[in-house]
Parts: C-alpha cells; sequence; structure tokens
C-alpha cells in the first residue's frame, strides 16, 4: 500500500510540475532587416538561462523559444557578427556580450544597444515589459503581444535613430552604427543618474534623453522614465519581438517597396503598431507549450510503468 501511496504523491507532484509549465510563455524572435541580427539572451541573476543564450537569425528568418513561468531578462539583437566556422570564435560591431562566441553564456550586451526588457508572471500575475534606450541605440525594435489581456500593448523603438542621433554620441557607420546614451558618452552623474541625481526627483530628463523620447515616446529614455515606458499583460502572452519592423536604411536593401516613415501619431497609435506584426502573424514560427505538457506526460507515464514493473 505504501508503493502505491508514494506513485501517487510523485504523480500529483510532477502533474503539478507539469501544470506550471503550460503558463509558458513563447518568444518569436523576426528579423525583418536586411542583414543578418544575432540576438543575444540574458536572464536576471538567479534565473535559469533560456535554451539558448545567442543565435544568428537570418534576413526575413523567425526563431521561437519558450520561456517559463517566472522567468526574468533581456534580449537585444547584435550587428556586423563575424565568427568563425571552425573554432566559433568572433565578435559583433554593436551589442557585443564580450564572450567571444555566439552564445552570450551569461553575458550581457555592450553598449550602446536597443534592449528588451521582460518579467515574466510578476505582480499581480502580470507579464512587464519594455524597450530600453538608457544603454543607447543599435537597433530598431518592435515588441507585440498576443493571447494576454488587461493592456498588452505594443511597444518599441520602431524608427532609425543611427541617423538622427547627435554627432557627439554617434559611432561607427553602416552596420557597425550605433548611438550612445549621454552616461556612457559624457560618464556625468546627471547623465547617468547616480550619485547626488541617484533618485527620481533628482535625476530629470536631459536633451539627449528628449531627442530619444521624441523619436521614440513608449521607449525608456534614461533610467527614471518607468511611467511612459513600462508596459503590462495579464498572461499567459506569447510575444513577437522584430528587428527592423519598418523600413530602415538597412531594411530597404531587400525591400522594393519601403514603408513609409512613420510619425508621432502613428508611434502612440496602438492599433497601428500592432498592425505591423499582424501581417506576418500566420507565417511566424510558432511553438505550442502544449507539446512541453505533451512530453512531461509520456515521461510521467514511462515512469509509472517502470515502478509498476
Amino acid at each position: 500500500m505504501g508503493f502505491y501511496s508514494s506513485i501517487r504523491h510523485f504523480t500529483i507532484l510532477l502533474l503539478l510540475l507539469l501544470r506550471g509549465l503550460v503558463n509558458c510563455t513563447t518568444f518569436t524572435f523576426t528579423n525583418k532587416c536586411g542583414e543578418t541580427v544575432w540576438p543575444g539572451l540574458l536572464s536576471n541573476s538567479g534565473i535559469s538561462p533560456l535554451q539558448t543564450t545567442g543565435f544568428a537569425l537570418e534576413a526575413g528568418e523567425s526563431r521561437s523559444l519558450v520561456a517559463p513561468s517566472g522567468w526574468a531578462g533581456r534580449f537585444w539583437g547584435r550587428t556586423g557578427c563575424s565568427f568563425d566556422s571552425t573554432t566559433g570564435h568572433g565578435s559583433c560591431s554593436t551589442g557585443d556580450c564580450g564572450s567571444g562566441e555566439i552564445e552570450c553564456k551569461g553575458a550581457g550586451a555592450a553598449p550602446p544597444a536597443t534592449l528588451i526588457e521582460f518579467t515574466l508572471d510578476g505582480s499581480d500575475g502580470k507579464d512587464f515589459y519594455d524597450v530600453s534606450l538608457v544603454d543607447g541605440y543599435n537597433l530598431p525594435v518592435m515588441v507585440e503581444a498576443s493571447g494576454g489581456s488587461n493592456g498588452c500593448a505594443a511597444t518599441g523603438c520602431v524608427v532609425d535613430l543611427n541617423s538622427r542621433c547627435p554627432t557627439e554620441l554617434r559611432i561607427g557607420e553602416g552596420k557597425s552604427a550605433a548611438c550612445r546614451s549621454a552616461c556612457e558618452a559624457f560618464s556625468k552623474p546627471e547623465y547617468c543618474c547616480s550619485g547626488e541625481f541617484g533618485t527620481p526627483d533628482k535625476c530629470q530628463p536631459s536633451v539627449y534623453s528628449q531627442v530619444f523620447k521624441s523619436a521614440c515616446p513608449r521607449s525608456y529614455s534614461y533610467a527614471y522614465d518607468d511611467a511612459s515606458s513600462t508596459f503590462t499583460c495579464v498572461g499567459p502572452a506569447d510575444y513577437v519581438i522584430t528587428f527592423c519592423p519598418v523600413s530602415s536604411p538597412t531594411s530597404q536593401k531587400t525591400t522594393k517597396n519601403p514603408s513609409p516613415r512613420p510619425t508621432d501619431e502613428m508611434l502612440e497609435d496602438d492599433a497601428w503598431l500592432a498592425s505591423l506584426a499582424a501581417a506576418d502573424a500566420n507565417q511566424l514560427l510558432r511553438r505550442d507549450c502544449f507539446s512541453i505538457l505533451l512530453h512531461g506526460m509520456v515521461a510521467l507515464m514511462s515512469i509509472i510503468f517502470l515502478l509498476l514493473h
């Protein structure tokens, strides 16, 4: 009797664990740039890494990854990368994580880089997400949610900030172009929100962060830009992260009829932002969390069979 009781308890425990897996989130990365982008992935401290920490995403390609409930971390796109086909060693012109490999292995992006930040199933069961320019900008990005409720607005920085970057913040050209933050460029407390400027009431938007904010009103432009830049969604929800969602000097290389430059009104319009990704929604690679449950159930049945025999 004790043997079967143990099996029952073991089964209940596994079912509880599998139920948690069902509430996972699918992140689909799509590259609409005219060049390869190498997404980097970094889990927050104490959070297990995802299936990969870095990969190549060819122009026009999509790839999906699954994250469990409670995952938190950031994504970004690397550009101008070169990795040796034999050793796998290499580096990137922008967003390099310093690992010397395509996998970032727990290392973050070297600024400047456009960051996409997520906390899944956080306070009140909400997902929290934002696109941040606090560490500068290297690529246009859009984030679109699907399947959630209560909010779930699209966000991002969809314009080519490299072409608008103040001269004193600009670095590189072509695939190596990027726009530094004022903090990185000048290392002054008033730009970095540090020291005596380390509180929201003391650290105010600078003329440089206002350049970022006017171009990308939904993105973090400086450290305390929470009110208009953090978005929530009651999950479980899935997210599409699109690099170069509209025409840019890079993406136009492979686009015969490029989209016009978006206006400020478009950037504030949820419907317009969502429509950018909706057109390709049916063609995106999606991974159903049900498959995780199915594999888990098969494993559970196999274990029970072995115990009984």
